[in-house]
Order: C-alpha cells, then sequence, then structure tokens
C-alpha cells in the first residue's frame, strides 16, 4: 500500500502476567473496509484501544494521515478523526435521541439545530432516526444507529466497529452493510471486528488475523471460506458438526400459554408463548438482544413463575414446581450469564458442580455434601470438554469464557437431561470451543434428549436445529423447519412477522414428513 491512512508498527502492549499485542503491524487504506480476526484473547480489543486512545502502548508507533500519531485519550482521537462504534452501546435510555447524540460531542450545537444535523446525516446514510424519540422506544438496530450518526457528526476518517451486527436482524445488517460501503466509497476508512466470518467475507475488502497478540497472517477474505478463516485465526483444524442419525420421537416438552410480566419498566413480557418439542430434537430460537430470551429460559427452568400458561415435561405438569423439582424430572438450562447465574466467580470447579449436580449426579449422601464425589464429577467434565485448567480446585473465575463456558455446557450434559435448555451456548468462545459445544448439544439429542439453542448467532442455528422459531418482544413464532428456510423469511419472523403465510401448524407432521 502506496500511501496508507493509519500504519502501526511493532504495537507492544504487556499486563502482569500477559502480552496482550506483541510486535503488531499493518496498513489501512483510505477507503478500505479492514477485518481484524482473532479469537478471544487474540488482542483485538487491546490494539483498537491503543488506536482510539483509550490504551498506551509500551512499543511502537502509529502514523496517521501521514502525521506521528498517539492519541493520550480518546477526545485526540476523536479530534484526529478516529471514531469509534463499541459493541456495547452507550446511551441514555430515559433520553431522546438528540439528547444522546450530544452527551457524545465536545462541542454540540444548539438543540434545534442538532436535531437538523441528525435527520440531514441518517437520511443521507439510509439510517433514519427521529431526533425526538425516546432511545427506551428504539429497537436495537436503531439505538446503533444512534452510535453511527453521533460518529458520523464527527466526520471521522477511520470508523472502528466492533461486533456490530450481533444484536441486528438480516435486513438491519444489510442496511448497515451498504451505509458501510457508501462511507467507504466516500473514502472513510473501516476497522470491523466480528466472529460472523461470512459478513467478514461479503464486506471487507482485507483482513489481518491475530493469534495471541501477534499478527499471524492477512488475507482477502472473498479468497477464503469461512472455515479457512477460522482455522487460520486458531491454528488448527476445526471439527466438522454432525448431525445425521437422528429420529425424534414423542413430544417430550409442551408449552402453552406462558406468560410473564415484565420485572422493570423497560423489562420484556412473555406473551402466550406455545412450543411442542419431541425427544431428539433441536428447537433453534433466534432473536435481537432483548425481546425475552433471558425471559424464557428462567421462565423454562422454574426460577420466574410464570403468571399464566403451562409446562409440560415429559407427559407431567411441572408449571408449579421450583428449578430443582423441574431438574429431578429432566429440565436441565445454562443461562446466558456465566459468571454470577451459571457459576460462582469465587467458588472452585468442584464447588461449582454442585450448584446443579446434586439433584441427579451422587454428590451428597444423607443430607452432606460428597466433595470426593463432586471432584471426580468436575474432572469427568474437564475431560469430556476439553476444558483447559490446571485442575478442578481453580476458581471459575480463573477460566477463559471459552474454557468456562465448555465447563457449565458439560456439567449439564453430563447429568442426561431430557430437555436441555441453552440460552447463548457459543457467546464470546473461539472457534474450536464453539465447535465443541455445538457438537456436545447434537449428542443430547442423537441420544434422545431434546434440545433448545437460544441464541442471536443466525448460522449457529442454522447449523444446529431442525426446526427455527423467532422471539420479538416476548412473543414466539411458530416453529418451522430450519431446512429451505430463508434469511428473508427469518429476518421478518425476528422482526416480528410471525403469521407468515403456512408457517407449520402442526410441527409433528412436518418432522415426519
Amino acid at each position: 500500500m502506496s500511501d496508507p491512512l493509519l500504519k502501526l508498527e511493532g504495537l507492544t502492549k504487556a499486563y502482569p502476567g500477559v502480552i496482550a499485542n506483541s510486535d503488531v503491524g499493518f496498513e489501512i487504506g483510505q477507503g478500505e473496509i479492514h477485518a481484524l480476526l482473532g479469537e478471544n484473547g487474540a488482542g483485538k480489543s487491546t490494539l483498537v484501544k491503543m488506536i482510539y486512545g483509550l490504551v498506551k502502548p509500551d512499543a511502537g508507533r502509529m502514523t496517521f494521515r501521514g502525521q506521528a500519531y498517539a492519541p493520550p485519550e480518546p477526545r485526540a482521537a476523536r479530534a484526529s478523526g478516529v471514531a469509534m462504534v463499541f459493541q456495547h452501546f452507550s446511551l441514555f435510555d430515559a433520553l431522546n435521541v438528540a439528547e444522546n447524540v450530544a452527551l457524545g460531542m465536545e462541542n454540540p450545537p444548539p438543540m434545534r439545530q442538532l436535531a437538523r444535523r441528525i435527520r440531514e446525516i441518517s437520511t443521507q446514510y439510509g439510517l433514519p432516526l427521529d431526533p425526538a424519540r425516546l432511545v427506551a422506544d428504539l429497537s436495537a438496530g436503531e439505538r446503533q444507529r444512534v452510535e453511527i450518526v453521533r460518529c458520523l457528526l464527527q466526520d471521522p476518517k477511520l470508523l472502528i466497529m466492533d461486533e456490530p451486527t450481533s444484536v441486528l436482524t438480516p435486513q438491519e445488517v444489510e442496511i448497515l452493510f451498504r451505509t458501510l460501503r457508501q462511507l467507504a466509497a466516500e473514502g472513510t476508512a473501516i476497522l470491523y471486528i466480528s466472529h460472523k466470518l461470512e459478513e467478514i467475507r461479503s464486506l471487507c475488502d482485507r483482513a489481518t488475523i491475530l493469534r495471541g497478540g501477534k499478527v499471524v497472517g492477512d488475507a482477502i477474505p472473498r479468497e477464503k471460506s469461512a472455515r479457512e478463516l477460522a482455522e487460520m485465526m486458531v491454528g488448527a483444524e476445526l471439527k466438522v458438526t454432525d448431525r445425521e442419525g437422528r429420529t425424534l420421537g414423542d413430544v417430550v416438552l409442551e408449552v402453552q400459554g406462558l406468560s410473564l410480566p415484565p420485572q422493570s419498566q423497560f423489562g420484556v413480557s412473555l406473551k402466550d408463548v406455545a412450543l411442542r418439542l419431541r425427544a431428539g430434537e433441536v428447537l433453534g430460537i433466534g432473536g435481537v438482544a432483548g425481546n425475552g430470551q433471558e425471559e424464557l429460559l428462567a421462565t423454562l427452568a422454574g426460577e420466574r413463575p410464570s403468571a399464566a400458561g403451562s409446562v409440560v415435561l415429559a407427559g407431567r405438569d411441572v408449571s408449579g414446581l421450583g428449578p430443582n423439582e423441574r431438574r429431578a424430572y429432566g429440565l436441565l438450562t445454562a443461562p446466558e450469564e456465566r459468571l454470577g447465574h451459571a457459576a460462582v466467580p469465587a467458588m472452585s470447579l468442584t464447588e461449582n458442580t454442585l450448584l446443579t449436580g446434586t439433584i441427579r449426579r451422587p454428590l451428597a449422601k444423607g443430607g452432606m455434601v460428597d466433595m470426593a464425589a463432586a471432584r471426580a464429577f468436575a474432572e469427568e467434565i474437564i475431560t469430556a470438554f476439553d476444558v483447559r485448567t490446571p485442575g478442578p480446585h481453580v476458581a471459575a473465575r480463573a477460566l477463559s469464557g471459552g474454557n468456562l463456558q465448555k465447563f457449565v455446557v458439560g456439567r449439564e450434559v453430563l447429568q442426561e437431561p431430557v430437555v436441555l435448555v441453552v440460552n447463548q451456548p457459543t457467546w464470546g468462545v473461539d472457534a474450536l470451543a464453539a465447535a465443541s459445544i455445538r457438537q456436545a448439544l447434537l449428542d443430547v439429542a442423537a441420544k434422545g434428549g431434546a434440545v433448545i439453542v437460544i441464541s442471536q448467532d443466525l448460522d449457529e442455528l442454522m447449523e444446529v436445529s431442525d426446526h427455527f422459531a423467532a422471539l420479538n418482544a416476548g412473543s414466539l413464532s411458530p416453529p418451522r423447519p430450519t431446512k429451505g428456510l430463508s434469511i428473508e423469511e427469518i429476518g421478518l419472523m425476528l422482526g416480528g412477522a410471525h403469521g407468515m403465510g403456512d408457517a407449520a401448524p402442526d410441527r409433528v407432521a412436518e418432522a415426519d414428513a
């Protein structure tokens, strides 16, 4: 590249006990959409924080627009022409769009003038926004528009985007991609971080791959398959998910009219949720974040009593039972929040087996905990699910996200569930761990168990699910066979178009077909 917009040379950053980035160098050209790929712990976050002025490098240098570049804080980065849209939105629900935009500006203009500029910019880039709307009333896609428009008002030369599509429907993703391509055509460079490799292949011009804090390669994404990119990231061959050889049996879970009031002013209520699940079946439930996923798992688990409706497990009405009673009958769950819900951070892995394992495993005798049995169970999980840890004595918080997730899922799988409900089973884990977890869920189904996978990763749901349903504003669409389901249909379902034509009224008949 003869005249790069941003050039990194030898960037290094170390923290006590770990080198986050080591001698990182690459270039981004004007108008280029450049992907930054790497698994958890690869050093992506530290690197972009150095570019944005949140972290100071220990060594190396940066050049931006031909000048030495070393922003001491984000304000200096923004003044130089670098903007960033973070994965987690920094918006206030009780304020309107214009007020939220003003909070992110150094010297905001008068509110009326700012509102006019928001309308102009949002319309120009195909991201229409009403400056007067409360953020609490916006969808996830509209909230992201607020963050992007706030950046565009600063006329950036480089826009950093961290996992921008994790909470978007397919239609919203396409709108975002049109906007990014328009920005690139106008000369704005984009540094794009995502674990969705098909999106990378579709959108990005070049990719830099990080592993262990170092640059291990680069690629033109469209010339590589998603599998090839993933294997470059992890440095190993990925296991192919096997979903063959399953037959569906009798209905093991039937939910009718399940309703739940919201816990807070901005919470989500469940509305007349209904589903039927058969032995050997994997039901994928998709939805943009905040549409009732946590509420659905909590209600199925018995953690939150439903206001109405019934849950029948293997012919037994468990609607009035709590988590332990439902677990005893075979309804097991793995929630989204690993630390604090699925596991206690300060407790050892051995102790964490006791949180759910005492009901279906012989980990207690006469009301007394059998620590030897708990330790043996923890070791069994560690071995069966390749959990990378020195041993069962290690505290849960000491594990990486991927290894803790493998432990949490393994703890439930090895208890031989009749029905297993998991929420975001591979959220934030690396490609190898994700492949292992998906295969474990399919193994449950192959042995005659039934699985509900709640996930925002549509590729994941299409890979493992027999049927797909969408959760929107607490309402669940009628499940449909995954095979033959188009991305357009999925997007409509995620957006709330639940009454779609010939959506399956009788899934049992479809499954037998």
